[in-house]
Order: structure tokens, then C-alpha cells, then sequence
């Protein structure tokens, strides 16, 4: 990535909201293309930003303003999305297929966006196709304001870790597989920032290097296809500080659960004796495991690793129970000072109503042969042309969909056969929302939702019924933006749906996503407002059936 500039700006403000003075901008420049590395040690081909794999940092202050001009030097189109920036009241640059034209190839885009009142640790990736699938991945962290303490001393260093399991054939190849009608399977390894390490290889360089008697934040994120993965770190336990967006209570761990598209900071004291250790991360509730590691080097250090990992947590049966009884121990700092996440306000959410209960319910299928994935017995498709969210804005959403194909409560049946379409849930603004996923697979789930946080008060197993709501944790659950659901158990989580915006509720494992397990919130203000969410940039790409239409009149 190349920063070419940061300034503070006093002038009208990003997307047309005003002020007297703006906060600061920092403006990038990135040159997507393919090149060849070789993640899990055999070369081949992946998606690069400025020559990178992982992508560059984007490391910013809440309440920023970014603009990431991306110029697509790839032969096929690009959308690039932000999982875990809120983008208050501007869901035009939320990077969904649903929400925005993709950049075509040859062609450049501006992404301009805030993380206002965010802090914490997130990642970007590519979401048309299986494009994660071949790169175009990296770490977005943002800190907090010089003026607000954070609830631990600065560490001597910040270091970024993705990872996340790995397929060797490219992603073109993988989503050739799908649209064929069949799975991508399992997938080959894992890497750790575009590397598969291998205990005991002496030719392998150190990751990251770490001073005696000094602390060091380490953010890690699973940015996989499918597998949860358990990281920890030899010979050192780590303190749990902060997970998508939100400072934890500070517990203490020897290793950690770290399911799709979830994101946490830890902090590391370098209090054993200097030599090398390993970082480790394994494949959970897989059968077939898979496992890599790094190399962290105490300075000065020139002795190798020990060669005995630090043990994995059990797995099956018993291994859910350990990691769900380890999300049960994760606990919101409400004593921090910090930007807080959406619900804006809502901190005392267990004293809210709840307007409205939607049970989700993920179903796998056979769709004329080919395999699909639903919720609800609506199996998600994006419009070939036009983005839903476009359609909706130009006053033409009953010429691309249909809302509220997918009800509250799964139908009977729906777990036979899925209709295949567009699915955009129609929600009402500023509606407290219960939602409840409940699993009832062999597999793994992990959902996520785009313009929110969420509070996930609670997971359980069984089925779920209203009399639950007396396990919920209505005090600290942590604020975050993807759960993860356990087969044959449930998940509850709850937000407030002030985020005025067209958002995508989605399986985090990214071949359910592609084949249909998906759908779109929209949330509308009733009165137009610029004070709930700002009106169309003017430039952004128009296509499908809206390319050269007259804008609407705009919000005021």
C-alpha cells in the first residue's frame, strides 16, 4: 500500500454531512493484480494489492476518514468489502455484490469511508466470487483517539496475523467447482500472512521478534474459507484484550478459538527464556487436522524452537463444550474508555424490548442437481446486473426482488427444497432485533453482519424457545460482529437496527455464501433524512437497469 498523504481537512464533510473542522484523511492507492507465491510452499497463483499477500495494513484513528483508490489490474471484476467498519448511514461503500457495481477490469474506484466510533481489529477482503479464496486479503486496525485511555499500557509493538486455512487450487478453479454443482471440499492447509511453517525447519525465518521483559500486541484474524482454528502461542499464555471492535474483560488464556471471519488482540509478555518460539495455529472440529506455525524470535536469540507444540483443546463432542464454556468467559470491559460500537446508546441493552424475533436456520440442498445452501428455504443469488441496493434507491426494487421471501420463523419444509432468488429482508429502523441462529447440521457455522455490532448473549445446545431468554447474558456480553453456532446448538444475538442502509447478513464460510446462504437487511428511514443516511455519492458506479437513470431527489 502506498500512503500518499494524511492531512486535516476543514471543509464540508465525506458523503455530505458538514462541520467546522473534519478528522484527519488518509488516502492510499492500491494496484490489484495477480502474481505467484506459494502459501502452503508450492507456488501458484494469487491476488496481490501493490505486490503483496497478505494486503497492505491500513492502520487508522477512530473517526478517520479513509479513501482507498483501488485501480483492478486483474481480467475479471473486483468488489472489495470492510468486514467490521460500520459505515454509518453509508452502506454504498459496504463492498457487497447487493450494495455496489463491481470495479470492472482496467477501471479504478474510490472507496471513501469513516470508523466512526469504532476502534478495534478488522480485515478487508474481496467478495465477488470465491475471490478470498485467492487473496486480496489484509488487516484494517483501528486505534484509539490520543485523548481516550485505553484500558492496558502501550505495547512495544503491534503485529498483524491473518490466517486462516488454504486451498492449492487457484480460485477461479474453485468456483468453477460450485458452479458445476459440487463442493470445493476440504481444504489443504492452513497459512499464517501468506506462509505454512513447518516445525523443525531451520531455514525458516522469524515472523516476529520480541524484546525480554517487554509486552506486544498481537491481532489476530481468521480470514479463511471454512475452518475454525485454535492459535496459541509456545512457552507464553496471552491476555485477551479486545475482539471485533470491543476491549474484554482482561482473561488469561493458553490458547484461543478463533472461528471464521473473527477477529482478536492479545497481549504477549516476553518472560521466558530468549530463544525462538512457535506460534501455532491447528485446524478445529476437522477431521482430517491441519496445523502450521510461525517463528517468533526473542532479540538477540540464536537458538532454535523446541520442537514439542503446546497441545491443541480436545475436539467432538467434548471439544465444543471447551470452546463453548471459553466464549461463555469472554466479557465486555464496561469499564473502558472508548469509542463504543453500534447499538449506539444501547449499553444497558438488557432493559430494551425486543421488536422483533427472526430465527435463522441454515439448510443444505439439492437444487436441481446442483448443491446450494439456504436460510429459511430461500437460497440467496445476487442479480446479475443490478445491485439490490441500487434498485431500491432508484424506486425499481419490484423490477430485480421480491422482499421478505425469508420469514421469521423457518416454514415447514424448509429444508427440502429452496427457492432460488434475490433475498432482501425489509426491517424497521431503530427496531431492537433478537436474531437466533440455530444449527441443526454437522458442521460448524459462522455468520456475520455487515453495519453492526451485535451483542451475543448467548449459546446453547438444543433448540431454541422464548423460555431461553433467562440464560442470556443481559449485562457484558461482548459487542461484536460474527458468531459462530456449533452443530445441533443455538446462538442469540441482539442489535439495534439504527444503521440506516441496505447490510448483509452472510455464512462467513465463504462456499455457503457463494451457493445461497445470504440475505440483505434493509433498513429504511421513513423520512429521507441526511440525518439517517447519506445520499448517493456522486460518484458512484451505476449499472444493470439504473446505468443511466437520473438520480432520485436527494435526501435533506
Amino acid at each position: 500500500m502506498r500512503l500518499l498523504v494524511t492531512l486535516l481537512v476543514v471543509a464540508v464533510g465525506l458523503c455530505g454531512h458538514g462541520g467546522l473542522a473534519e478528522d484527519p484523511y488518509h488516502f492510499y492507492e492500491w494496484n490489484v493484480s495477480y502474481g505467484t507465491v506459494a502459501p502452503l510452499g508450492v507456488a501458484q497463483p494469487v491476488i496481490l494489492i501493490n505486490g503483496q499477500f497478505p494486503g497492505p495494513k491500513i492502520n487508522c484513528t477512530s473517526n478517520n476518514n479513509i479513501l482507498v483508490n483501488v485501480f483492478n489490474n486483474l481480467d475479471e471484476p473486483l468488489i472489495i468489502t470492510w468486514s467490521g467498519i460500520q459505515h454509518r448511514k453509508n452502506s454504498w461503500q459496504d463492498g457487497t455484490p447487493g450494495t455496489m457495481c463491481p470495479i470492472a477490469p482496467g477501471t479504478n474506484y474510490t472507496y471513501k469511508f469513516q470508523p466512526k466510533d469504532q476502534i478495534g481489529t478488522y480485515f478487508y477482503f474481496p467478495t465477488t466470487g470465491l475471490q478470498r479464496a485467492g487473496g486480496g486479503i489484509g488487516m484494517l486496525q483501528v486505534l484509539s483517539r490520543d485523548l481516550i485511555p485505553v484500558p492496558f499500557d502501550p505495547p512495544a509493538d503491534d503485529y498483524a496475523i491473518v490466517l486462516g486455512d488454504w486451498y492449492r487450487k487457484g480460485h477461479n478453479t474453485l468456483q468453477r467447482i460450485l458452479d458445476s454443482g459440487r463442493s470445493i471440499g476440504r481444504p489443504d492447509g492452513i497459512q499464517i500472512n501468506g506462509k505454512s511453517g513447518k516445525v523443525g525447519d531451520a531455514a525458516a525465518e522469524a515472523m516476529f521478534v520480541m524484546e525480554a521483559g517487554k509486552t506486544y500486541r498481537y491481532r489476530v484474524c481468521n480470514v479463511g474459507m471454512r475452518l475454525s482454528v485454535n492459535f496459541r502461542f509456545q512457552g507464553h499464555s496471552m491476555k485477551l484484550v479486545e475482539m471485533e471492535g470491543s476491549h474484554t474483560v482482561q482473561n488469561v488464556y493458553d490458547s484461543l478459538d478463533l472461528h471464521v471471519g473473527q477477529c482478536a488482540s492479545v497481549l504477549v509478555v516476553a518472560d521466558q527464556t530468549p530463544k525462538d518460539y512457535y506460534f501455532v495455529a491447528s485446524s478445529r472440529f476437522f477431521k482430517d487436522a491441519l496445523s502450521s506455525v510461525a517463528v517468533i524470535r526473542y532479540k538477540g536469540s540464536n537458538a532454535p524452537p523446541s520442537p514439542k507444540l503446546p497441545p491443541p483443546p480436545p475436539e467432538n463432542t467434548e471439544g465444543i463444550a471447551w470452546s463453548i464454556n471459553q466464549f461463555r468467559s469472554f466479557r465486555w470491559n464496561l469499564t473502558a474508555s472508548a469509542a463504543r460500537p453500534n447499538p449506539q446508546g444501547s449499553y444497558k441493552y438488557g432493559k430494551i424490548n425486543i421488536t422483533r424475533t427472526i430465527k435463522i436456520v441454515n439448510s443444505r440442498y439439492e437444487s436441481n442437481g446442483k448443491l446450494r445452501f439456504g436460510v429459511n428455504g430461500v437460497s440467496h443469488v445476487d442479480d446479475k446486473e443490478t445491485p439490490l441496493k441500487l434498485a431500491e434507491y432508484f424506486g425499481l426494487a419490484d423490477k430485480v426482488f421480491a422482499y421478505d421471501l425469508v420469514k421469521d420463523e423457518p416454514p415447514a419444509g424448509h429444508e427440502i427444497k429452496p427457492v432460488v432468488a434475490p433475498s432482501v429482508v425489509n426491517a424497521t429502523f431503530k427496531g431492537f432485533v433478537e436474531f437466533i441462529f440455530e444449527n441443526h447440521e454437522k458442521t460448524i457455522q459462522s455468520w456475520h453482519l455487515d453495519g453492526y455490532s451485535f451483542f451475543a448473549v448467548a449459546i446453547e445446545a438444543g433448540k431454541w424457545s422464548p423460555e431461553k431468554r433467562k440464560n442470556y447474558n443481559l449485562v457484558d456480553a461482548v459487542s461484536r460482529n460474527t458468531i459462530q453456532v456449533y452443530p445441533g446448538t443455538w446462538a442469540a444475538v441482539m442489535t439495534t437496527l439504527d444503521n440506516a442502509g441496505m447490510w448483509n447478513l452472510r455464512s462467513e464460510m465463504r462456499e455457503r455464501a457463494y451457493l445461497g446462504q445470504q440475505l440483505y437487511i434493509s433498513v429504511l428511514s421513513p423520512e429521507r433524512s441526511l440525518r439517517d443516511e447519506y445520499n448517493i455519492p456522486p460518484t458512484q458506479q451505476l449499472c444493470g437497469i439504473v446505468k443511466n437513470l437520473p438520480p432520485p431527489a436527494p435526501y435533506t
